[in-house]
This record gives C-alpha cells, sequence and structure tokens, in this order.
C-alpha cells in the first residue's frame, strides 16, 4: 500500500461506502448483523487487494461486485429467512403457545441509520425506505439468489443492466431474464398481503395515529388500542412463530399471556423504513423499565394493519442504540 497517508486514504474512500454496502448486504441476507459482518468482509478483502484493482471501474462498483460475491457465498447454505406469517397460518388466541425457533429462521430488523443512506432526491429516498420494508424483504427471500441480486441492483440501486451483467460476469439477455422473473415472484408474493402505506415522511394523520397508538399501549387501554387497529390488524413475535389476527384476539393476547406488559414504556426508533419503538416493559426486580422488544408498526388506511414485535433485547437493544434500562420516570438510567 506504500505509506501510512495512503492506507489512512484507503480507509476513509472504503468507509464511505459502509452505509450503502450494509443496506445491499441487509436486503441480499435479511439479515442485520449478518450484512454487518458481509461489510466488514467485503471492505478487509478490499483493502488486501486494492493493489490488483487498477481502477478499472469505479471503486464503488468494485465493492458491491466483492461484497455481492460475498452474499453469494454466505446464501450458499440455502437459508432463507422469514417472518412468522410466512410459515405458519395465524393461531387462535385459545391455542396460543409461544413456541421458539433458532434466530436464522427470521428476518432482522434494522436500524434506518445503518443501510439508508442520506441522500437528498425525496424519491431516492422513498424507494430506498419501501425496499427495507419488512413485506418488501420477505418477498425478496423467496427469490434465488442471483435474481435478488439483479433485482435490488437494477430495482433499488438503479444500475444499468449493462453494468449488473459485468459485476455478474453474465450477459445483459440474463440480467433482463433474471429481472423479469423476480418481478413476476415479487408481484405475486406481494399481491398476497396488504402493505402499509409509509414510504415517505410520515403525514400529520400518521404522527397523530402514532401518538394515540403510545397513549393506548402505555396505558394498556385494550378499547383505545382496539379503535387503532384495522379489523384484521396482524401481531408476530419472533422468535416465537406464533402470530395472531384481528384486534380480539390481539387484546385478548394482551391482557392474558402479555399482561406483564401493563405499565410499559415505547421510545421511538427509524427502523426497515417504517416507524416504531422500543418496548421497555416494567422491571419488577430492579425497578423501573427493562428492554423487552423491538417494534415495527405497518400503517394503512389509517390504521395499524401490522405490529411486529422483535423480541430478543441482548441483540436488539445494543445494535439501536438504545438504553439498557430507564428509570422510574422512564429516563435512561445514568451510566446505562
Amino acid at each position: 500500500m506504500g505509506n501510512g497517508t495512503a492506507t489512512a486514504d484507503l480507509d476513509v474512500q472504503l468507509e464511505k461506502h459502509r452505509v450503502e454496502l450494509t443496506g445491499y448486504c441487509y436486503r441480499m441476507l435479511g439479515s442485520s448483523f449478518e450484512a454487518e459482518d458481509a461489510v466488514q468482509d467485503t471492505l478487509v478483502r478490499a483493502w488486501r487487494s486494492y493493489e490488483k484493482f487498477e481502477g478499472r471501474s469505479s471503486l464503488r462498483s468494485w465493492l458491491y461486485r466483492i461484497a455481492t460475491n460475498v452474499c453469494l457465498d454466505m446464501l450458499n447454505a440455502g437459508n432463507k429467512r422469514a417472518r412468522p406469517v410466512d410459515l405458519t397460518d395465524a393461531t387462535p388466541l385459545a391455542q396460543a403457545a409461544l413456541s421458539p425457533r433458532p434466530d436464522h429462521t427470521w428476518l432482522e430488523p434494522v436500524p434506518d441509520a445503518r443501510v439508508l443512506p442520506s441522500v437528498s432526491d425525496p424519491a431516492e429516498a422513498a424507494v430506498a425506505k419501501e425496499s427495507v420494508r419488512l413485506a418488501f424483504m420477505a418477498a425478496l427471500q423467496k427469490l434465488p439468489p442471483k435474481q435478488r441480486a439483479v433485482l435490488i441492483l437494477r430495482e433499488v440501486l438503479a444500475w444499468k443492466a449493462s453494468e449488473v451483467a459485468e459485476l455478474l460476469g453474465t450477459s445483459v439477455a440474463s440480467v433482463n431474464s433474471a429481472l423479469q422473473r423476480a418481478r413476476a415472484t415479487l408481484a405475486e408474493s406481494q399481491g398476497q398481503e396488504a402493505d402499509g402505506d409509509v414510504s415517505d415522511e410520515l403525514d400529520e394523520e400518521q404522527r397523530k395515529l402514532l401518538d394515540r397508538y403510545v397513549a393506548a399501549f402505555e396505558g394498556y387501554d385494550m378499547q383505545a388500542l382496539t379503535a387503532l387497529l384495522h379489523e384484521d390488524a396482524i401481531m408476530t413475535m419472533p422468535p416465537f412463530d406464533l402470530w395472531l389476527r384481528g384486534t380480539g384476539d390481539i387484546t385478548g393476547f394482551m391482557t392474558t399471556i402479555g399482561a406483564a406488559c401493563a405499565g410499559s414504556r415505547l421510545m421511538p426508533v427509524a427502523v426497515n423504513g417504517l416507524p416504531g419503538f422500543a418496548h421497555y416493559k416494567p422491571d419488577p426486580e430492579r425497578g423501573g423499565f427493562t428492554p423487552w422488544a423491538i417494534q415495527v408498526l405497518e400503517l394503512s388506511g389509517g390504521r395499524l394493519v401490522g405490529l411486529h414485535c422483535f423480541l430478543d433485547t441482548a441483540r436488539w437493544f445494543p445494535l439501536f442504540e438504545l438504553p439498557a434500562h430507564l428509570d422510574v420516570e422512564g429516563k435512561p438510567d445514568e451510566g446505562e
């Protein structure tokens, strides 16, 4: 590499691409942690082989080529991540049982800041947000790995077919064919469910809906919560494969199996291009509130249509850089 200044300069240049590469790897892999590992591997490989790069393409497209190969290698294991709604039918409340599945089963949430680079074009920002939403991510997981790469590069990142063909070492015709098949699969899987309609900045009505949701949830007011939920709303709780549909089963669950969440506190987070909350529930041992779940909310037509609660505080709260405990007033404890 030569002198230390050149090495430092390269580090800075590579680091500039970290967020967009993490977004790409997250869409490919469906896991926030695997995406960070893949990007780290990509940057290490780039650093080690930079002298062979020779500037034959842009640094950015070279990094995407390395990242694509890293992700395709990781996907060779054949694991497809999913949401509970992709794996089982809804469970009636009377039969509800909490059966966990291994971590690698699940599509994982991700903080917006780690995968959405700041862009000045509102349309570009909206596409980027929409492309990390849970429904779109779940549809991506149904594509074979190379089709997934083609669709993300062409539709989300707006690469030309010729650029994608060069990156994958294939023909433009092959890229166009893969894109057509990927679009058909996506249209089919996305047509099976109602999408939330939050792809841009929240409007005033949506902000009011979220304020009412916080008041209803923190007050554990099931009547108020029912008024905010769509009648066919769904609630999921990975790592449990149980999921519930309808206001009666959701509120019934919250007042029975989930009753320990009464009196909780919610802290806003930006997650998967959607509104969300860090959910802290009362801590009977220490007082105050302890981390419990990252909630991702899907809104449509002025109602909540999806409430996705990702349990497993040891992983999610540090990822979102959230306090490890709240005091009795719901504020971060000093030193936490």
